[in-house]
């Protein structure tokens, strides 16, 4: 006989509450996935423009980021504004998924096994949540960065399948995939740990001192509160404006990295010291450290608000309250 608890369950989700925890890191994976396609695809295109002035291509360097959002479409068609989107969709999805929902499983492993709560535990929930999804589909980032930085008319690689193939032969086998790795784990734990740091915080002072102006009842569970739509979308950007300004300088080196040798001054920038330094001593700090930083803050704030709402909505949907 099924209990009351079981029962209530059932009736409020529309499934059996076993069938629900035996599915729970499925339906989390994939919550995750969509919220990372979601979130990508609507920056893409001021993604491709932040590669270009990030690494000085020399068909764009001369420009800033309006101009270059203008120029694109001008030299490589309106669809050039989308190059190397393909490769990101392949990346984003396990890439989201797979730092959702290791976010939610960190946080209880550090709160269960290691006793660490409160704000302190969503910081290093999302800097190893961050850093465990960067490291599970790194080479894809690779690949997406060196389509995005190819201009019309000088492609070295003809698609996805044939950069994997060019690197692999070309560059040291894997370990061609790997180059930027270290600054981008590094970038990445700031920048994982603060959004979700920033985000989780807001979140829960907002329920806290505010739960009817701010939040409302979840779809699939009504015991428990989540923000309303347009307060998802406001925290999470903030929580992505923050986390970009700290973590940008890492970011530019982690791009000149991965370029690798399609790069003239790559031998310049074969690891984190060198890259950061050399940036800073040819193109200083507002020409080379954080160029391009202006288009980030365009593009974090609706990334991050999609991400983290479509994240919430998804949870709803899939049962996961």
């Amino acid at each position: 006989m099924a209990t009351e608890a079981s029962v209530s369950a059932t009736a409020r989700t529309g499934m059996p509450s076993s069938s629900r925890k035996d599915y729970y890191w499925i339906r989390s994976f994939v919550a995750g996935g969509v919220a990372g396609c979601c979130a990508k695809s609507t920056i893409a295109p001021l993604d491709r423009v932040k590669i270009l002035l990030q690494a000085q291509n020399p068909h764009y360097s001369h420009l800033g980021v309006f101009e270059t959002l203008c120029a694109v479409p001008k030299k490589e068609g309106y669809l050039g504004l989308y190059k190397g989107n393909g490769a990101m969709m392949v990346r984003i999805f396990p890439y989201g998924a797979i730092q959702f929902m290791s976010f939610d499983n960190y946080k209880k492993f550090l709160n269960k096994k290691l006793g660490i709560s409160g704000h302190v535990h969503r910081l290093m929930a999302g800097s190893m949540a961050g850093m465990t999804a960067v490291i599970c589909t790194y080479p894809l980032d690779v690949i997406r960065a060196r389509l995005a930085f190819q201009v019309k008319g000088e492609h070295g690689y003809t698609g996805i399948a044939n950069a994997f193939q060019t690197i692999y032969k070309h560059e040291g086998g894997v370990k061609g995939f790997y180059r930027g790795l270290t600054p981008t784990l590094i970038g990445m734990a700031p920048y994982a740990g603060f959004s979700f740091f920033t985000f989780g915080t807001l979140k829960s002072l907002g329920l806290a001192h505010a739960p009817e102006l701010l939040g409302k009842p979840s779809s699939d569970n009504p015991d428990v509160l989540v923000l309303k739509a347009h307060v998802n979308l406001l925290c999470g950007g903030i929580a992505g404006a923050i986390a970009q300004t700290i973590s940008y300088p890492l970011d530019v080196a982690r791009r000149r990295m991965q370029l690798g040798t399609i790069l003239p001054d790559s031998e310049k920038c074969l690891t984190l010291t060198k890259t950061l330094k050399y940036v800073y001593t040819k193109y200083g700090v507002k020409g080379g450290l954080y160029r391009g930083l202006s288009l980030n803050y365009i593009r974090c704030v609706p990334s991050q608000a999609v991400a983290f709402t479509t994240y919430e909505l998804m949870k709803q949907v899939l049962h996961l309250n």
